[in-house]
Parts: structure tokens; sequence; C-alpha cells
């Protein structure tokens, strides 16, 4: 049997060499300071995800920081998502991975904060959106085809009824990002939530037209004929730049 490297555990996660750690600098706030230098490892990979912090008292001492100021830090790093405090016999903080939706709502929160207008965040989609024809064209799947042209069903019906809603649009938009395949691109779309609702409420839809615009952009997709693709999607957002124009 192969021997096992010198300080490795036989049971349960790795816990973080004390050597990756500094002392914390006297100036600003020190808590901040701390979880920057543990972000920071983090985003290094030198404290992946599932590892655990060294003891609490080992680390104080090596970030010449008290238990208080270490705990605060700890809670900060906990709502963001990037560790997790245990408590019992195998307790301590662990690294963990920040959950889509986590990630997503601070996003999402930045965006609806930051005073953006609806004419920006129409120009950004409009970037957005047509830079993902391509992998959409490439990646769709039938029934991606058919689930689009259900929530068209579903627009339209809604539309004769009087209770179509933008959020009817944004969902199409969405879906239309998770036929690219790509987590990345259905987490960004969705991190855009509220800031598009905010533009296309602003802009008036009612869905009359665009829900005929959603079927010939499915049906152009089918085609994979991407330049058609590209020219419904960018007349149809244009139209809501042009409602929201500054």
């Amino acid at each position: 049997m192969a021997a096992r490297p010198k300080g490795q555990q036989a049971q349960g996660p790795a816990t973080a060499a004390i050597d990756a750690f500094r002392p914390v600098p006297g100036t600003g706030r020190t808590s901040t300071r701390i979880v920057q230098q543990i972000r920071a490892l983090i985003r290094s990979g030198e404290l992946p995800v599932g590892a655990r912090l060294p003891a609490e008292r080992d680390l104080c001492d090596r970030l010449s920081v008290s238990r208080l100021t270490l705990r605060e830090a700890l809670r900060a790093l906990e709502v963001n998502g990037l560790v997790e405090v245990r408590t019992g016999a195998y307790g301590g903080a662990f690294v963990t991975a920040p959950t889509a939706d986590r990630a997503g709502a601070g996003i999402t929160d930045l965006l609806s904060t930051s005073g953006l207008s609806a004419a920006q965040v129409t120009e950004a989609r409009i970037a957005f959106e047509l830079g993902i024809v391509p992998l959409v064209c490439a990646r769709a799947t039938q029934d991606d085809l058919d689930e689009l042209r259900r929530l068209c069903d579903e627009a339209e019906e809604a539309r004769h009824l009087g209770s179509y809603s933008v959020e009817m649009s944004f969902g199409f938009h969405l879906r239309v990002a998770g036929a690219t395949h790509n987590p990345a691109v259905g987490m960004l779309m969705e991190s855009f939530r509220e800031a598009i609702l905010m533009s296309m409420r602003e802009a008036h839809h009612e869905g009359t037209q665009g829900v005929a615009e959603h079927r010939a952009y499915v049906d152009a997709v089918e085609r994979r004929d991407q330049r058609l693709v590209r020219r419904v999607l960018a007349d149809h957002l244009q139209r809501t730049a042009d409602a929201v124009s500054d």
C-alpha cells in the first residue's frame, strides 16, 4: 500500500495550510481585509471548494486579529456563499461555491440599484442577445424549439384574454438563452431579469407584435439561418430601443 502523503488526514476534508494566510494590515476595516484575502485565495485555487479553514485560534494568530474580527469576516463570507460554518465535532469553516441563484441575485441587485436607464439596458440586451445567436442556431434541439413555440402559444392566448405580461416575453428570451446549452449564458440572462423587465415596462410592451416576432425567430432558428435570426431579433429589439430612447 502506498504511504499516505505527510500531513494528509485519513478521513474528512483537507485543511488549508496556515502558511497561505498573511497578517492583515492595520489600515482600513480589518474584517474587510480578511474577507478580501480569503476571497483572493479561493479565486486563485489555493483554497479549493471543500477545504476547511485552519482552526480559529491558529487563523487568528496568523492573521494577527481578534476572534471577534475573524468571526465578523467569516459571517460576511458565509452571507456571500463562499464559506459555510459548521458546528459539532467535525465542524469549522469550509470553502463552498455560491449557488447560481445567489450569484445571480447579487448581479441583479447591482443592476437594479445602479440607476441604469431603460435605453442602456436595451443597448446591452442587443449586444448580448445578438451575440449568442450562433450558439442558439448551432445547439438548439427539437425540444428547445417545441418549448419556445409553446411559450409563443401561451403568450398569444394571454394576449387574447387580456392577461399578457412582460414576464412572459422575458420568459421566452430566457428560454432562448437556455437553448445555447451553456449554463453561463443562462445565468447571465437571468441576472438581467429585473433590469430587462424595467425596460420592457417603460416600452409599454403589449405583446401584439412581439409574439409574431418570437415565432419568426423560432422558425429562423429551425432553419439554422443565422443571418435571418439576427435580422428578426435585431428588428425585435430595436422596437424596444426606439420606445425607450432618451
